[in-house]
C-alpha cells in the first residue's frame, strides 16, 4: 500500500501538535510495511525533497504564507504526481492549499482520506471565502477522522459530515517517557534549582493559548511557572509578567530538545494549559503530561481538550478566560498531593488505555484498509 501526507509542515524541523502526529503516523506506517511520502509546504520558494528516518519528504516551492496559510503554485502538480501512484491521499485539515490543491487535480485513483484537526477560528474572513471549497473538498472525500468526538458536535463543518466521520484520537509515544539514569540526575538539579512547586506550560506563544490568563492567575499562586516555547507573543507575555513583578517566579526557557523537554514534564507538580479558543482543538501536550503521572488544568472549551483531561478524574477543568478559578484549581491541587497522585495514576492509565501511538496507527491503518 502506497500512502501520501499531506499538510503545510513537517517535524523536524518544524516543531508543533500536527507536525508531531504525522511524523510519528509516518514512521509506524513504514514501520507496519506500508510505503509512505510526506507532501509539505518550504518556507522558502525553492523545491526541497530529503528523506528522513526513511520516508521521503517533497517541500514544494512557497511564495508567502498568508494568515498562516502557505501560498504554493506548484503544490497541485505534486500532489498530481505523487497522487497518482498513491493508494492513500490522507489530508491533515486546516490547510487551504492543499484542498485548493486537490480540487485543481483530475484523474487520481487513491481514497481520500481527511484528518480534521480543526476549523479556522481567528481568520474569519478567510474561513467564509474557503468554506465553499471545504465542503466540496469533504464531500469529495471518503473518510473524515475526527481527533474526539467533542469535536465532530461543536465543530459546524463536522457536523455536516458525521456520517462519514471516524474517531481516532491522536497519540503518543509512551515509550519517549520511561526514566532514564540521565533523566534522574537531570531532576535532582531542577528540584535544587527551583525548589518549591514547580507549574509548568509546553507550546507555543499563541494567542489562543491564553497565556497572558495564566500570568494574572499566578499572581495568586506561590509556585514557579516555566514556560517551554517560543513564538511572536513572546516579548508581550514578558512585558506583562515585568508589570506584574513575576520576574522571580515566571521563567521562560524557550525551546527545548525532546529528551529535556521529557525531564522537566517529569519534575512538574502541575500542568497546565490555559487555552481559551477552539483553536485548541485537542492538546496533545496534555497527554505528554499525563503519561508522565502529572494532573492537569485545562479550560472547557467544548474540544478535545477535555476529552483527554476528565474533570475531577485525571485533572482539573475550568472556565476559559477566568484566572481566578485557574488560581484556585492550581493551588487546590498543590495543596494536595495525595489527590495530584491519584489524577496523576488516572492520567498514565487513560493515555495507556486510549492515547498510545501504536492505537493510533493500527486504528488509521484499518481505515486504509477498509477503503482499498
Amino acid at each position: 500500500m502506497k500512502v501520501v501526507q499531506i499538510y503545510k509542515d513537517y517535524y523536524p524541523p518544524v516543531k508543533g501538535g500536527i507536525e508531531g502526529h504525522i511524523n510519528l503516523l509516518a514512521h509506524g506506517l513504514k514501520e507496519n510495511g506500508i510505503e509512505v511520502q510526506v507532501l509539505v509546504s518550504n518556507t522558502r520558494n525553492r523545491l526541497q525533497t530529503e528523506e528522513i528516518d526513511g520516508i521521503r519528504i517533497t517541500k514544494v516551492p512557497q511564495l508567502v504564507r498568508l494568515s498562516s496559510a502557505p501560498i504554493n503554485p506548484t503544490l497541485h502538480l505534486w500532489l498530481q504526481k505523487l497522487g497518482q501512484k498513491a493508494d492513500v491521499l490522507h489530508f491533515h485539515l486546516p490547510n487551504p492549499s492543499s484542498v485548493m490543491a486537490f480540487l485543481c487535480c483530475s484523474g487520481l485513483n487513491g481514497k481520500v482520506i481527511a484528518t480534521y484537526h480543526s476549523d479556522i477560528v481567528r481568520q474569519k474572513w478567510l474561513g467564509k471565502m474557503y468554506a465553499p471549497f471545504l465542503h466540496l473538498f469533504l464531500k469529495k472525500a471518503d473518510t473524515i477522522i475526527a481527533t474526539s468526538p467533542n469535536y465532530i458536535k461543536l465543530s459546524r463543518v463536522l457536523s455536516a459530515f458525521q456520517d462519514k466521520c471516524v474517531v481516532i484520537p491522536l497519540g503518543i509515544d509512551t515509550a519517549r517517557f520511561e526514566l532514564t539514569l540521565a533523566d534522574a540526575e537531570m531532576l535532582n538539579t531542577l528540584k535544587k534549582r527551583y525548589g518549591k512547586a514547580v507549574i509548568l506550560f509546553i507550546g507555543r506563544f499563541r494567542y489562543y493559548k491564553g497565556l497572558h490568563i495564566l500570568i494574572d492567575a499566578m499572581q495568586k499562586v506561590d509556585a514557579n511557572l516555566l514556560l517551554i516555547g517560543a513564538g511572536l507573543l513572546e516579548n508581550q507575555l514578558r512585558r506583562q509578567v515585568a508589570e506584574k513583578n513575576l520576574q522571580d517566579r515566571i521563567h521562560f526557557l524557550g525551546e527545548l530538545s525532546d529528551e529535556q523537554v521529557n525531564v522537566y514534564l517529569k519534575s512538574c507538580d502541575v500542568f497546565v494549559l490555559p487555552s481559551i479558543y477552539k483553536s485548541e482543538a485537542f492538546g496533545i501536550v496534555q497527554l505528554e503530561a499525563m503519561a508522565c503521572g502529572k494532573p492537569v488544568v485545562c479550560c472547557e472549551l467544548g474540544t478535545g481538550t477535555s476529552f483527554v483531561n476528565r474533570h475531577q478524574k485525571t485533572g482539573l477543568v475550568v472556565c476559559p478566560e477566568d484566572p481566578e478559578a485557574l488560581s484556585e484549581s492550581i493551588n487546590f491541587l498543590l495543596a494536595d498531593k495525595d489527590i495530584r497522585t491519584s489524577f496523576g495514576k488516572a492520567g498514565c492509565q487513560r493515555v495507556i488505555n486510549h492515547f498510545t501511538g501504536d492505537k493510533m496507527i493500527r486504528d488509521t491503518i484499518g481505515v486504509y484498509r477498509n477503503l482499498t
